[in-house]
């Protein structure tokens, strides 16, 4: 099956802070995808004269919209989008009051399924068309979410958390059960279609040293898969961290005593970092994860990308859904946007966006099969609307460059500004007609 997408179409192929040489950009562009993989990508008129584009190939007309790869959320996490919205506490109230309840509710019999369901309608709602995500302790939850992800052709990156105390015992596995339900997971779903499977400590308050060294050992017997966890985003989460291991250096060096440190780690927060942990993080190639709508939901502190980047420590940008207060990557970048702004931090839209698409598929390892519209790479698109509200069209009237029309949509977007999102060249968003 071949199709045409045409429209004015964005490409990123570096990094806007290291280059000025970043990207390609067609005013009437044109993504031509066979079998849910992108074969061409560029200027419509030039695809036509060289005889690239098909004839009779069936197009999708989206001008004056503009198209570029899908958003990829680095961290997320599904159970947790009926907390969404959950008033007045900081994390460990937070998670003690809401969160931890409202996961016991995916140990029930089809609700799990239901949620996963709804869960990427968002994500695709909203331009996503990869994340990372948490599910509950559960087996069935990760089981759900990634039958769900399989059925759209979706990649996703996920797992069930492992964690063995601190939390109400239906929210409780034990090490073992974790290690098992885990290794069963990644045999039936690790490289099945696009999945991929990320092992999960929660984090280390709900992991016994028991745990962590069952998750260090699935990290061995598995190292093609990714690591999730949190790190240092709340100064109480710190200090009760480093109460229960009390031999330990500092957070980080419990992950790293457990073998949990590498390129395909991802910490989500990564906060109040003390220098040691910045330094063994760049060298070890750990990422962090920065997820600013959930830190200043939850009061939990400033992310210092700038301070992070000239250290060499490679980052990915979330939405951390349900401390997180919205599933945009645009209502994400937009505040992460004014988390840099109060640390005399500077985010220009060409690297904001470059960092919701290419930026995080590096930081996942997968920039050959996502975040770009490379020939080859896998026909995950967004195409935006930056006149999708009256304000926005108001606004627009007075833009005259690329970036303005990208800071427009990073500032005032929402799913409304996401006029269509296909996963492997398929449609997902119902459209008027």
């Amino acid at each position: 099956m071949q199709q045409l997408i045409r429209g004015r179409v964005l490409d990123f192929h570096a990094d806007p802070q290291d280059t000025d040489d970043n990207h390609r950009f067609w005013d009437d562009g044109a993504v031509l995808i066979t079998d849910g993989i992108i074969t061409a990508c560029g200027d419509h008129g030039d695809l036509t004269r060289q005889g690239a584009i098909p004839a009779g190939v069936a197009e999708v007309d989206h001008r004056p919209h503009l198209i570029m790869a899908g958003f990829i959320d680095t961290h997320i996490h599904f159970p947790q989008v009926q907390v969404v919205a959950s008033w007045g506490a900081q994390l460990l109230d937070w998670l003690n009051d809401y969160t931890f309840p409202e996961e016991a509710r995916y140990a029930r019999q089809g609700h799990a399924p239901v949620m996963a369901e709804a869960f990427l309608d968002l994500l695709n709602a909203h331009g996503t068309t990869t994340a990372v995500a948490f599910c509950s302790v559960h087996k069935q939850s990760a089981d759900a979410l990634f039958t769900a992800a399989h059925a759209r052709n979706m990649a996703m990156v996920a797992g069930k958390v492992m964690m063995d105390r601190n939390a109400p015992p239906e929210v409780l596995d034990t090490p073992r059960q974790g290690y098992d339900d885990s290794r069963a997971l990644i045999a039936e779903w690790h490289g099945k279609g696009r999945q991929r499977y990320a092992i999960t400590p929660r984090f280390a308050i709900t992991s016994s040293p028991e745990q962590l060294e069952l998750a260090g050992q699935l990290a061995t017997e598995h190292p093609d898969c990714h690591i999730q966890t949190h790190l240092s985003e709340n100064r109480a989460e710190i200090n009760f961290t480093l109460s229960l291991y009390p031999k330990a250096r500092d957070y980080l060096d419990i992950y790293d005593t457990y073998g949990l440190l590498g390129p395909r780690t991802l910490l989500g927060h990564s906060i109040h970092l003390e220098p040691r942990e910045i330094a063994r993080m760049a060298e070890t190639g750990s990422r962090a994860v920065f997820c600013p709508t959930s830190n200043l939901f939850l009061g939990s502190g400033l992310f210092d990308a700038g301070g992070l980047r000239d250290a060499g420590v490679v980052q990915g940008i979330a939405t951390d859904i349900g401390g997180g207060t919205s599933y945009s990557m645009l209502a994400t970048l937009a505040e992460g946007y004014k988390i840099l702004q109060l640390q005399d931090q500077r985010l220009h839209p060409l690297a904001a966006f470059h960092w919701a698409t290419r930026g995080n598929a590096i930081a996942l390892g997968m920039e050959d099969r996502i975040g770009t519209l490379a020939p080859g790479s896998d026909a995950d698109l967004v195409v935006l609307d930056p006149r999708a509200t009256p304000a926005m069209a108001l606004r627009m009237d007075r833009v005259e460059t690329l970036a303005q029309e990208l800071f427009v949509l990073q500032i005032m977007g929402d799913d409304r500004a996401i006029a269509q999102t296909y996963v492997a060249g398929r449609a997902m968003k119902a459209t008027d007609g």
